[in-house]
């Protein structure tokens, strides 16, 4: 270790540094007296995560890494401490283990406030202590709601990435891979032996004809005007999801073929009369075709209670469109 002198009070790092902002002049000099030169050259670790500690430090000049270790042993990267930062002091205020491993990015001067010190300036100096706290309590504030930000984009941007996982990114219902993971689900273990599951599909009616004479933009405010029926002519439970392009899913948990029936008329009747604007002069009714299967009256397994719903959608859009079709 190589020992540097230096004259605390007259570094501006010290001065300006967050613990002494609030001291002054003759107050620094005393608290001054009892601060130690520590140096360490790049790459020499300062503490290790986990390890017992009982001082303070000032990084006077350089930088040093801050990790963290992880589940599979590697070291992540949480901050860098830069020049007039303090650290270390929650291992002697609350007697916690150091949270971090600390290496010398570069080499480092640091001054070493040790807690013995520390601790008698707060008892038999309580001004100085006192101040000492309080810069200590500010900067704690700042970094937990620094960290309370950081921990809420990341909230923010964990659930984004996982509506974009499972959702349709036009109409906000869910997707083809989601619908097909909850069904799934719903058919191991026997479950069906029990309950039963319906599932509708639905295909919009000539849409090519909307986008083709107002354009596709047109054409992606009856997919959003779909889903909104979707979510108003369903039950809490029902999983409504957007295959591709114009085709529609509904998986009915615990729903009969009957009950189907009635909620797919629900969803065609709105539709049959729901003008979207396209434009503002022109508004456009879109009707649909559906298709129903229920398990285990039609299939035993997702994929073909899948193909019987898909047949009977075909065969709706046969005998004409805008009608419902329940699989034989």
């Amino acid at each position: 270790m190589k020992i540097q002198r230096v004259a605390p009070i007259d570094n501006p790092v010290v001065i300006n540094s967050p613990l002494f902002e609030d001291l002054s002049e003759l107050e620094l000099n005393a608290v001054a007296a009892f601060l130690e030169p520590h140096w360490i050259s790049r790459g020499e670790t300062l503490f290790e995560e986990g390890s017992d500690g009982d001082c303070i430090y000032i990084l006077l000049s350089g930088t040093i890494n801050a990790l963290v270790n992880q589940a599979d042993r590697s070291r992540r990267l949480m901050f860098n401490i830069k020049p007039g930062d303090f650290f270390g002091e929650m291992s002697i205020i609350a007697n916690e283990s150091r949270s971090a491993t600390l290496v010398a990015k570069t080499d480092a001067d640091l001054l070493v406030f040790n807690g013995f010190d520390f601790f008698r300036f707060v008892f038999e100096y309580p001004i100085i202590g006192v101040k000492l706290l309080k810069a200590i309590r500010k900067t704690q504030n700042i970094w937990l709601d620094q960290t309370s930000r950081h921990l809420g984009d990341l909230m923010r941007w964990g659930e984004t990435a996982r509506r974009r996982a499972v959702c349709d990114e036009l109409t906000g219902l869910y997707n083809r891979r989601f619908l097909e993971e909850s069904a799934k689900d719903r058919f191991k273990q026997g479950s069906l032996n029990l309950r039963n599951v319906s599932l509708i599909m639905m295909d919009l009616d000539r849409i090519h004809e909307v986008n083709n004479n107002h354009g596709i933009k047109a054409g992606d405010m009856v997919f959003i005007s779909t889903a909104d029926i979707l979510r108003t002519t369903t039950r809490p439970g029902d999983i409504c999801a957007r295959l591709s392009g114009d085709e529609f899913a509904i998986l009915l948990p615990e729903t009969k073929s009957e009950e189907a029936f009635s909620i797919a008329e629900r969803i065609r009747r709105t539709m049959s009369v729901r003008k979207v604007d396209v434009s503002e002069k022109t508004k456009v009714i879109v009707n649909t075709s559906i298709g129903i299967a229920c398990a285990p009256v039609h299939a035993d397994n997702w994929k073909n209670l899948y193909i019987a719903a898909d047949n009977a959608l075909q065969r709706a859009k046969e005998l004409g469109r805008n009608r419902i079709e329940t699989a034989k």
